[in-house]
Formats: structure tokens, C-alpha cells, sequence
């Protein structure tokens, strides 16, 4: 796929980012805060490697970064940053959370700009998608500590409302976003959620008003 030299794209070289992608994070991140200096954060989906770079300054020195991929990711992080424990693995293999928690048993926050490879089929690619952040949906019961946070990408489908609705029945709040960063004609959108609630303490039903979309997708 021929590489389009946008704004974000050179400026990822620039910053020595591997990837465009991280602006989309570091918008979200400058709107909402929900990185803190100290977290523990798993990103699901790395390679690359830019969303771990990231992650890893936000939360500094005494924080963690676990990044997982199939592909192996090499980055080294940034002086200042977090340490980075890059995992070679299948997101949908079982043995994932036991590898995960050798290095970390629970994590603050749950990211995962994880995305199918396309083949042009609008139908078949949004439920590859929504198939793919399930996953991470479940990762996120297992994994995140409570009042942790979990950001995801995904591509809008028929599936979509009822995944955001799936979303809603475990955390406080949760954000339909679509950055400015992200290319004008992709289905991306990235839903933030925020205060995720073990089982033993989610409500009968989540507030009503928390799954709008965001206005991060004005243009520039």
C-alpha cells in the first residue's frame, strides 16, 4: 500500500516515531488524562511500536509498558520513559495472560490500536474488527485493575453499536472519538473508556449519555 506523505506522517519522522499513529493517542491522551505518571500499561496490537513509545514517556520511569504483537517490536524507550517489555504473541492464544502476568499481574490502563488486515470488503473487514477488540474487550476483564482504562480502534459496522453497548455495561464512562489525526476517509473511530467496574460492583444499567460522539472529529 503506497505510504501517503501527509502532515502526521512526516512529522512522525521528525519526532522518530515509527508510526503516524501515535498522534492519534497523544490526542486523546491530551484531552482526557487517562495515562497517569506510574501506570502500568498493556498495549494490545504495538507493532510498530509508536503507542508503547508513547505510553512509556507518559507514565515515566516508575511506570510499565507490556506491548504485544505478532510481529516483534524493537523500539527502545526514550530516557525518562518507562521500561518497555515487548512480547511476541497472539492476542487470541490462551497462554497470552499467563506470559502477561509474569511481568505484570493487573494494569491501569489497556490500549490497543489493533486493526485486520483489510481486503476491501467493507462487511467482512468491520467484522474482523469487531472480532479483534471482543478480544481486547475480554483481555481488559481479565487484565485491568478496577477504575482502570481501556482505548480501542475500531472499524464501524453493523456490529458496532451493539460493541459500544457491550462497553458501557463495564465502565463509568465511555467516549466514541474519532481524532483529528485519523484520515478523513477511514471507518476508524477509537472508543475511550474510563473506571472500569469488576462485575462485582457494575450498576443494574450505565448512564444514558456516555456513548456520543466525541467532537475531536472536527476538522482542523
Amino acid at each position: 500500500m503506497r505510504k501517503v506523505q501527509d502532515y502526521y506522517f512526516k512529522k512522525a519522522k521528525k519526532d522518530q516515531y515509527p508510526a503516524r499513529s501515535v498522534y492519534k493517542l497523544e490526542e486523546v491522551q491530551a484531552k482526557y488524562r487517562f495515562m497517569r505518571r506510574g501506570d502500568s500499561v498493556l498495549d494490545l496490537g504495538c507493532f510498530p511500536g509508536s503507542w508503547s513509545l508513547f505510553a512509556a514517556e507518559v507514565v515515566g520511569p516508575k511506570g510499565v509498558v507490556v506491548g504485544v504483537d505478532l510481529q516483534q517490536a524493537i523500539e527502545s524507550p526514550r530516557p525518562g520513559s518507562a521500561p518497555i517489555h515487548w512480547l511476541c504473541q497472539d492476542i487470541m492464544e490462551p497462554e497470552l495472560v499467563p506470559l502477561v502476568r509474569r511481568i505484570r499481574p493487573a494494569f491501569k490502563v489497556l490500549i490497543s490500536d489493533l486493526a485486520p488486515k483489510t481486503t476491501g470488503n467493507r462487511w467482512a473487514d468491520s467484522q474482523h474488527s469487531i472480532d479483534l477488540v471482543r478480544r481486547t474487550l475480554a483481555l481488559a476483564e481479565i487484565l485491568l485493575l478496577d477504575r482502570g482504562h481501556y482505548i480501542c480502534k475500531v472499524f464501524q459496522g453493523e456490529d458496532f453499536p451493539a460493541f459500544v453497548d457491550e462497553v458501557k455495561q463495564r465502565f463509568a464512562m465511555v467516549k466514541v472519538l474519532k481524532p483529528r489525526s485519523s484520515r478523513v476517509e477511514s471507518r476508524e473511530v477509537f472508543v475511550l473508556a474510563m473506571e472500569y467496574r469488576r462485575p462485582e460492583t457494575v450498576a443494574a444499567s450505565a448512564a444514558p449519555d456516555q456513548n456520543g460522539m466525541d467532537g475531536m472529529n472536527e476538522s482542523d
